[in-house]
């Protein structure tokens, strides 16, 4: 009895020891010298500086309360927190700090106090402040990680500053046969909402166009295309997207880590002129597989991906039959990065040039998107195919166009789980992408700073009011976006588009006799893939 009611008194002098004044930095306290277990894990990382509060929690066990002090030239900050562990800061307070860190580092020293052994004191982490600021606003689309139904999905705007977050359009919040679609490939110009679309598939389907507070819907469709517009690319200086058009199939593993692989069957480019409303084809074979098209920020090279199927399936086989020899081999299927000289005057296409060869190693590429400057091309490798969103082999990766080098970024990436879907800030300095290296079930956006020596620093994890907030969430972020400004449309304007138009059927515009008459393509010889018809189709 004597050894529990000293145990219990000495319960009650350490519970009186953590009731201190919340924020209040304790005196007397005992150094660790393990990391505090904190979620997100936001140490060591660079920060924009005009980022929201990078709100988090220690996780320890023991914990009763917690104390959090920043510090850096000329300004500190201390937070409390409640048994939960959850510290969160003071919007103002935290812009202040930023601004009077912005260049500089911040130390982050945390105290805890723990059931079993009173006040204790982390070894302390750090933040670096960066110069340049990230884009204002990231957009996404939240989905549940399900493969048959659109149900409650949207697609949403964050303001990074704070965290606030609105829709720019949610399709039906319960499953309803008669009106359910799904909505996906939101994109803009030069970083700016002004003009913007997404598309709208099964019910209500059509691409969305929008030009400031204004939208109508449009069917991207010909008999000499596959499957209407598909992934999209606004061009920087005028109103041209550049699509690619994909006939898109599913296979699904029983035994396997990676449990649907998302192939393509065929796929083409388009050209679509918004102003209007005319369609054409950029590049059209049966043996090649173009997709992901991406224009320069000077609006006159198109970069895209490209799988040569001429080694990989029996092309003398009908087109009816084809489809099942690619699925077959989808763990064959390597994609190369591409490009095509634009003149924008006469909006005619150069020859085919091979940029990144990495089927050459049996790896394969997606994604392309090019920095502000120029300079670089981001893109996500993988071991196979191109819907890396799934294949945990997925990193990302630059090429040096200066330069001619290719490289991983491997302070952003993670170990084992796919990386992918990422988009540059309109100064270059941040990257915004997909990750599933929480769970490996579900994406989280991550922002990692790049900086001017063409390197990735270590990705954080999108702050947000609750810390807890990535673990609830039984939704994905997909394909984030960064915008300079907010969406202006307004979501009743977008449903109304929607629900109560059929969309005006764009005109297909034969594509020019002068286009390139072909090159060695993968050491291959032969007519242009811009001339070559689908064998069963109409021309």
């Amino acid at each position: 009895m004597k050894k529990l009611a000293y145990l219990s008194l000495v319960g009650l002098l350490l519970l009186a020891a953590c009731q201190q004044k919340t924020a209040q930095l304790p005196a007397d306290y005992k150094q660790l010298d393990r990391p505090a277990a904190t979620f997100p894990d936001y140490a060591d990382v660079v920060i924009p500086p005009n980022i929201a509060p990078l709100n988090f929690m220690v996780t320890d066990s023991a914990l009763q309360q917690v104390v959090v002090h920043y510090q850096t030239e000329g300004a500190e900050l201390a937070v409390g927190g409640g048994a939960d562990g959850k510290v969160r800061i003071d919007t103002t307070q935290w812009r202040s700090l930023l601004q009077a860190a912005r260049g500089h580092d911040v130390a982050v020293s945390i105290y805890a106090c723990l059931a079993d052994s009173g006040w204790v004191r982390y070894p302390d982490q750090h933040l670096s402040v960066a110069e340049e600021e990230i884009d204002s606003f990231l957009s996404y689309r939240l989905i549940e990680p399900g493969y048959e139904l659109y149900r409650q999905l949207g697609l949403y705007q964050r303001n990074l500053t704070n965290f606030s977050q609105h829709p720019i359009y949610e399709n039906n919040r319960k499953y309803d046969d008669s009106h359910n679609h799904c909505i996906n490939c939101h994109n803009y110009r030069n970083y700016r909402t002004e003009d913007m679309l997404f598309h709208v598939r099964a019910s209500h389907g059509g691409t969305i166009i929008i030009h400031g507070d204004e939208a109508r819907k449009v069917q991207i469709k010909d008999s000499t295309i596959i499957t209407a517009g598909v992934y999209p690319s606004w061009h920087p200086t005028q109103r041209l997207v550049a699509f690619s058009t994909n006939k898109t199939g599913q296979t699904f593993h029983i035994y396997h880590q990676e449990k649907v692989e998302v192939l393509d069957e065929a796929s083409d480019l388009l050209l679509y002129d918004a102003d209007r409303n005319e369609v054409t084809h950029i590049l059209r074979s049966r043996d090649q597989l173009e997709t992901f098209p991406c224009w320069s920020p000077d609006g006159r090279k198109l970069f895209y991906c490209n799988a040569d199927l001429t080694h990989t399936v029996d092309l003398s086989v009908p087109d009816s039959i084809l489809p099942m020899h690619v699925i077959a081999k989808n763990d064959s299927l390597y994609y190369d990065l591409w490009s095509l000289d634009f003149d924008p005057e006469t909006r005619t296409f150069g020859q085919p040039k091979l940029e990144v060869n990495v089927s050459r190693t049996h790896h394969s590429l997606s994604v392309p998107r090019v920095s502000p400057d120029g300079r670089y091309v981001l893109y996500t490798l993988g071991r196979y195919g191109q819907f890396h969103i799934w294949h945990m082999s997925s990193d990302l990766w630059v090429k040096d166009l200066q330069r001619d080098t290719c490289y991983a970024l491997s302070a952003a990436n993670s170990i084992g789980a796919p990386d992918s879907y990422h988009s540059w800030s309109s100064n270059g300095r941040w990257i915004a992408f997909a990750s599933r290296r929480l769970d490996k079930n579900y994406s989280r956006a991550f922002i990692a700073y790049f900086d001017r020596e063409g390197q990735a620093h270590k990705a954080f994890l999108l702050p947000q009011e609750d810390p807890e907030h990535n673990t609830l969430l039984l939704k994905s972020y997909n394909v984030p976006e960064l915008t300079r400004d907010a969406v202006h449309i307004s979501p009743e304007k977008l449903r109304k588009c929607i629900y109560e138009t059929e969309g005006e059927k764009a005109t297909y515009k034969a594509p020019s006799p002068t286009l390139p008459r072909g090159e060695e393509v993968n050491g291959i010889s032969g007519p242009s893939p811009l001339a070559l018809p689908r064998a069963g189709r109409k021309s």
